[in-house]
């Protein structure tokens, strides 16, 4: 009973969306891509899966990450208290969601810019915001209305704090001071000359206590402006609810104190990140750090801290994070996303594969090749290495490193025996033969700019969908074989279909298709796309495209005969051949479906 009411909460909060427009797809989807390890998967799949089968990747477990909000503006701050979550936007509004189901309750609106700070009282009756319209305002947050605005300001707001006893406001702005308002008279009784201001934190164990973070430079003082000891390092900074801990970091160092005596309790490193955002768990077991678009989870409960997951699943930057309990964590992102964590699940699901040869944290997937043929799909990722999947059974059966680390055009196929990888770079293609290890071939590329990129299914040219062409060049000698121009050039982010000799490129007004197959003649063009090519065909998930919506459709009638839901992350790249759909995510998953679908 406890393992079915665990997952059918975690099968209801992955595709709550869905669900709420369409109880059927219950039964149509998610049951039959529920992880094959859990419980529910076990008994409903013999009976609602003739048409999808999970294979392997996503389907070992659940992932980290329970619950996607997509917002109409990019989130830039966030606040938590229980299960009430505040969301400030770019537009100015402030979103109120439930923690727990990402439900929106109300929307605050007030501000006229960015909202860039949000806080909570301590007994979460109110809230505080700071704006880039250069005001703070102070929240009844049962009614939703605005108490008290507070301007004095003279750039925009980067941080607010309320002190533990209610009483007073700290805020920090552009304008190099950090000022404290009394809350019931709504005035200014100190102005603290400094920096710019980063962030701001009153000490929840004294409201004399004020904490400041200005160009990496960390002070403390008392409400009456007096420095308390000296300034040291600090990119950014952290306490705890009980005020027992701070969390200081200054890369490659993340060091958690004790306020009062500086004593170091916890210490551990990350030399790779460029630490922006910081925060503790309300237990003071676990320290989140954040870095561009990844979250790294830290255990501190033992004299020896240890990295307990690394959450991949956003696309652009993080704005902001917070806990919302002991073991969750929610993140907003410049991509319009709210993210909900479980803290003690695995960062990224496990995928069966030989220990010894694979991790479980991949980089992201650039590009994904299915050779059914051969009873393999090929994943290549952004740190360069490049994996080989059986199809039948999920299993990694080898990986191969190459010199294609942060290209974002890459892509590989096995042929003849050999595994061969492609990325484009500054104009040059570079081919590289994994199984050697050695760099075969660097080929100068007469184009500014290329929107997809993709091997032939036999292996012997690359097909690159540029600006206006496409470019045809050989893989042996690499020469362009092959071009075809089009009429206007391209306004949006098509991607390049392929088999064998013959490409597809998608457009808004239709599907143009070519046959590259004579090495020496013109392309030829296809004059009917929906005759030489299956009805059905996969939508979104290219690289270009970056659709977290990938799926099956009859591309004559239009009609999505399936949609895989965006489980981990966005989806990256994506293939199908009539009997396989396989997935790439920016998580670094593989997702392997046995969709054996037909029309009707």
């Amino acid at each position: 009973m406890c393992q079915w009411t665990t997952d059918s909460q975690r099968l209801i909060l992955e595709h709550f969306d869905m669900i709420y427009v369409s109880p059927s797809y219950i039964y149509s989807v998610a049951l039959p891509i529920s992880p094959s390890s859990s419980w529910l998967h076990q008994y409903y799949n013999a009976e609602f899966s003739q048409e999808i089968k999970v294979i392997k990747g996503v389907s070992a477990g659940w992932g980290a990450c329970f619950r996607t909000v997509i917002l109409d503006d990019p989130p830039s701050a966030a606040a938590c208290w229980k299960d009430i979550i505040a969301v400030g936007s770019k537009s100015g509004s402030i979103i109120i969601l439930n923690a727990i189901t990402g439900i929106q309750m109300a929307i605050l609106s007030g501000h006229a810019g960015w909202v860039r700070s949000l806080v909570f009282s301590p007994d979460g009756t109110s809230l505080v915001s700071g704006s880039q319209d250069k005001t703070i305002k102070f929240w009844d947050m049962q009614t939703g209305g605005i108490v008290k605005t507070f301007q004095g300001h003279t750039e925009y707001i980067t941080c607010v704090s309320i002190s533990p006893d209610c009483t007073t406001i700290a805020s920090g702005s552009g304008d190099e001071t950090i000022q404290l308002w009394n809350i019931q008279t709504g005035e200014c009784h100190h102005i603290i000359e400094w920096r710019a201001v980063d962030c701001v934190f009153f000490s929840p164990l004294d409201p004399k206590l004020l904490i400041s973070v200005s160009d990496k430079t960390t002070q403390h003082w008392n409400v009456d402006g007096q420095k308390l000891g000296s300034a040291y390092d600090a990119s950014c900074i952290a306490l705890s609810l009980d005020g027992t801990r701070l969390v200081v970091c200054n890369k490659p160092v993340v060091e958690v104190r004790s306020p009062d005596s500086k004593t170091v309790v916890a210490k551990f490193f990350m030399p790779n990140l460029d630490i922006r955002h910081c925060c503790i768990s309300p237990d003071n077991r676990f320290i989140a750090v954040a870095s561009s678009e990844t979250i790294c989870i830290w255990d501190i409960t033992s004299s020896d801290p240890y990295l307990l997951g690394t959450f991949i699943g956003h696309t652009r930057d993080i704005s902001s994070f917070a806990f919302s309990s002991p073991s969750s964590l929610i993140s907003t992102s410049y991509d319009q996303s709210v993210r909900f964590w479980q803290i003690d699940t695995p960062s990224t699901d496990s995928v069966s594969a030989n220990s010894k040869s694979t991790s479980l944290t991949f980089a992201p997937v650039r590009s994904i090749t299915l050779q059914e043929k051969d009873g393999i799909a090929i994943s290549s990722h952004s740190d360069g290495v490049v994996r080989i999947w059986d199809i039948s059974t999920g299993s990694c059966k080898a990986f191969f490193r190459t010199k294609a680390k942060k290209f974002w055009w890459m892509d590989s196929c096995l042929t003849d025996g050999r595994l061969v990888s492609v990325w484009c770079k500054k104009k040059k293609i570079y081919i590289w033969d994994a199984k050697k290890g050695k760099l075969l071939k660097t080929v100068t590329v007469a184009v500014d700019l290329i929107w997809d990129f993709r091997i032939s299914g036999d292996g012997s040219k690359v097909y690159c969908l540029c600006s206006s062409s496409i470019q045809a060049w050989s893989l042996r000698t690499g020469e362009v074989v092959g071009e075809v121009q089009f009429d206007g050039g391209i306004y949006i982010n098509p991607f390049l279909a392929i088999d064998n000799s013959r490409v597809w490129i998608h457009l808004p007004e239709g599907i143009l298709g070519w046959d590259f197959g004579i090495i020496g003649s013109s392309p030829v063009k296809l004059s009917d796309t929906s005759q030489n090519r299956p009805c059905l065909d996969f939508i979104g998930g290219t690289r270009k495209n970056r659709s977290p919506l990938p799926g099956i459709q009859d591309i004559v009638t239009k009609k999505v005969a399936f949609q895989l839901p965006p489980r981990l992350a966005v989806c990256s790249d994506a293939q199908w051949d009539g009997q396989y759909l396989v997935v790439g995510y920016d998580s670094g998953n593989v997702l392997i479906l046995g969709c054996n679908y037909v029309l009707h």
